[in-house]
């Protein structure tokens, strides 16, 4: 068997988080969450080569070589028990070869890990042939990095928190796609490209084991992911603005109270909160809602038209240079062949 397959992914912001997991082995969260997935600006490119030729499975991430076995690397050797699942589901005996790139920052709270994940989990069921629906996908995606299975799909999408403890019952679904509310944008402030000093999956461990505030987060976040479902629903950004806000600051609440506490904003981030506060006072109405995830930079969801504005605001805060604006996703795509991060010839050249 020889299949080569080239994948581009997208990462998902959170309107409403998750943080904490009931289940670290499965990937099972607290609470519901609700994203948006973003278009191209950001991306995951992936190459999947299987292959009877090679001799071991390689996986090459930024042009650096990772080991499945890496004991400081939790998210390789799960990704080797998803890679082992999914050649046993094609009945295959083929070992692979990943190559992935990053257009954007790893490990600086840019959701790399989510995009990379979803991105090749879409690549390894194209590349074995598998056919899996969505919902499969979502599932073994999650194993890897819970917030990816909401990757899987465009636009607006939640992941259900579910009550099995198999995790079954825990999967995505599409709220709206990315027609239904297009003038929605996400103004990324980048900040830091700081790898972050606490890493997400230490962080869901520790805050609920230490933290006295998260005994009310998960049923607040449940109730600002229905709020924010039907405000989606009705178009309604000022009713979605206030739950973005009042969740990203709620998340990062539980994480300071943390012990020891884990501080992802620094002094840049806490300008644009004043910021962005200061913009919406003066325009009577919000016209950007910030949120930050396990990281310094801001995610401003804003409207098309209001992007000069906050633009304007964030002036001697984060440069023209540093600002992306990211519209709404379709999900992962199959690339063509020309735009392959692996050679045919000679066998198993990386290009990078």
């Amino acid at each position: 068997m020889e299949n080569l397959v080239t994948a581009i992914g997208t990462p998902n912001i959170a309107l409403v988080k998750y943080w904490g997991k009931r289940d670290v082995g499965l990937n099972l969260p607290y609470n519901s969450s609700l994203s948006m997935t973003l278009d191209e600006s950001l991306n995951t490119k992936t190459s999947v080569l299987v292959s009877d030729r090679l001799q071991s499975d390689t996986i090459y991430i930024d042009g650096a070589q990772q080991k499945f076995d890496d004991a400081k690397e939790e998210k390789f050797a799960l990704l080797a028990e998803v890679l082992n699942y999914m050649r046993e589901a094609a009945s295959s005996s083929s070992k692979v070869m990943i190559v992935s790139r990053n257009s954007f920052p790893s490990s600086a709270g840019l959701a790399s890990s989510a995009s990379g994940a979803a991105t090749l989990v879409f690549a390894l069921n194209e590349a074995f042939g598998l056919g899996l629906g969505q919902r499969e996908l979502v599932i073994i995606a999650r194993r890897i990095s819970g917030s990816s299975c909401r990757g899987l799909m465009g636009g607006f999408v939640r992941w259900e928190r579910g009550e099995l403890p198999d995790g079954t019952d825990s999967y995505a679904t599409q709220v709206a796609d990315n027609a239904h509310w297009p003038e929605v944008v996400d103004l990324i402030a980048l900040v830091s490209a700081e790898k972050k000093r606490i890493s997400s999956s230490e962080g869901h461990r520790r805050t609920p084991s230490t933290s006295e505030l998260f005994k009310v987060r998960p049923e607040i976040a449940e109730r600002f992911a229905g709020m924010a479902s039907r405000a989606i629903g009705q178009r309604d950004f000022q009713t979605l603005g206030e739950i973005i806000i009042k969740d990203s600051n709620n998340m990062h609440a539980t994480m300071l109270d943390s012990y020891p506490p884990i501080m992802y904003l620094n002094d840049a981030s806490r300008r644009i909160i004043y910021a962005i506060h200061d913009l919406n006072a003066s325009e009577g109405r919000i016209v950007g809602a910030y949120t930050f995830d396990a990281g310094p930079n801001a995610h401003i969801i804003t409207l098309k038209n209001d992007i000069p504005k906050i633009k304007a605001a964030l002036q001697g805060i984060a440069s023209e240079e540093k600002i992306i604006v990211a519209g709404q996703g379709s999900g992962p795509r199959v690339l063509d062949e020309s735009e392959s991060l692996i050679g045919k010839d000679p066998f198993g050249q990386i290009k990078m």
